[in-house]
């Protein structure tokens, strides 16, 4: 049985157990810790706002809600300017399903296989991995071919891909749909970038079909992918929903959805409200993270501290075949591990092995895709390139022991 760390203070990317050992953090909370663990900034935003006035309803407005509201839809492209809060990505994800159903008056969803948003009914049905589903009624949910350059039977042709689009919506839905959901960059399938192409192809015949295109930020937003601040940005389209979670908040529980006037219409027909959503606390660490980013320059940094660490690794599987595949962009990456190279067979133990022997000797790596055998890196958005060449060197060491 693997033994849990007790994790019990944090300081930019780095994490200590209670013992005070100290440990390279390049998971950062699943991709949350955006700006580095308990930054001053952040944590002093969170305590000033805490002893002036830790929560209300939403019936009362605050500056901080506003503020952050404002700044967020700032960093938005065209009409997307109206922003409400959630407390997660899941449920940021399940409101943006909704409004999407109820502006269509359709309720079927469209969204790509191995994709991961969320684990609440409406947002478990939208994902598409077994061991992330439970056995409730999910209707009205089409998967359609995951568009995965690595595994994909298409390979790199984003164009083929989205023909299955086209034809679930023909042979599977009345010939008008909901929306679209995906993920530029997918997470907990294995940091897959989505072929070339396909977002635009999928965004127009979407389009046609009367639906709205939603795009799930919950991993890929807030600079994490250097290139760009938000991940559909590098596809060129802008989406009519975005979905946005972790990084947001640095670790503090919030989420949010930001869409357009018109969109954001459909819910005045009842009354829609979040307790939690828009807390003052968790809006003041939000705001507090958009400086941060800015302030450090931090989405510079992943690009280019994420360019140099995505460049080690692949020299890396240049030594060791049990490295098939290096992916992803910025600070979101991922090493996929085969037995076989030509064959692309999935390890099966020796995914743990490798995670547990660089856990022993001081760097935290997630793992994640349909076969749990890549190794997932999202650390802080601060991480530097020394912590990327002891990532790498202390990676190099338990493969050459495998």
């Amino acid at each position: 049985m693997v033994a849990q760390l007790n994790l019990v203070e944090g300081k930019m990317q780095y994490v200590y157990d209670e013992n005070g050992r100290r440990y390279l953090d390049a998971f950062g909370g699943i991709a949350t810790v955006s700006c580095g663990h308990c930054h001053p900034d952040v944590v002093e935003a969170i305590v000033n706002q805490t002893r002036l006035l830790q929560h209300t309803t939403v019936l009362y407005l605050n500056h901080n809600v506003v503020d952050f509201g404002e700044a967020l839809a700032a960093k938005m492209p065209g009409e997307l300017k109206v922003v409400f809060f959630t407390n997660s990505g899941t449920e940021a994800n399940e409101l943006a399903l909704m409004m999407a159903r109820l502006y269509t008056g359709c309720h079927d969803i469209i969204s790509i296989r191995n994709g991961y948003h969320g684990n609440a009914t409406s947002t478990m049905g939208v994902t598409a991995q077994f061991y992330h589903k439970f056995n409730v009624v999910q209707t009205g949910v089409h998967h359609v071919l995951n568009p995965d350059p690595y595994r994909g039977v298409f390979g790199l042709d984003g164009a083929k891909y989205a023909n299955d689009v086209q034809d679930i919506i023909n042979h599977g839905t009345c010939g008008h749909v909901a929306g679209f959901v995906a993920e530029a960059i997918q997470g907990v399938g294995g940091v897959i970038e989505l072929a070339p192409g396909y977002l635009p192809a999928v965004y127009s015949i979407i389009k046609k079909a009367g639906g709205v295109f939603i795009a799930d930020e919950v991993q890929s937003g807030f600079g994490r992918t250097g290139s760009h601040f938000w991940g559909f940005e590098a596809h060129g389209i802008v989406p009519d929903i975005v979905t946005l979670a972790k990084g947001i908040g640095n670790g503090a529980p919030i989420g949010a959805v930001v869409t357009t006037p018109e969109i954001a219409k459909v819910l005045k027909y009842a009354y829609y409200f979040s307790t939690f959503g828009g807390n003052p606390v968790c809006a003041a660490a939000g705001l507090a993270v958009l400086n941060v980013i800015e302030k450090d320059k931090l989405q510079q940094n992943a690009y280019v501290v994420g360019s140099y660490l995505k460049d080690r690794l692949n020299s890396l599987m240049e030594k060791h075949e049990i490295i098939g595949d290096v992916r992803g962009r910025g600070m979101l990456l991922g090493v996929e591990l085969v037995k076989d190279r030509k064959l692309k067979t999935p390890v099966k133990d020796e995914n743990m092995q490798i995670l547990e022997q660089m856990k022993d000797m001081g760097v935290l790596v997630g793992k994640g895709g349909f076969y749990g055998n890549v190794l997932r890196i999202t650390p802080p958005l601060c991480f530097n390139k020394e912590d990327a060449d002891f990532l790498v060197d202390v990676m190099d060491y338990t493969m050459s022991k495998m």
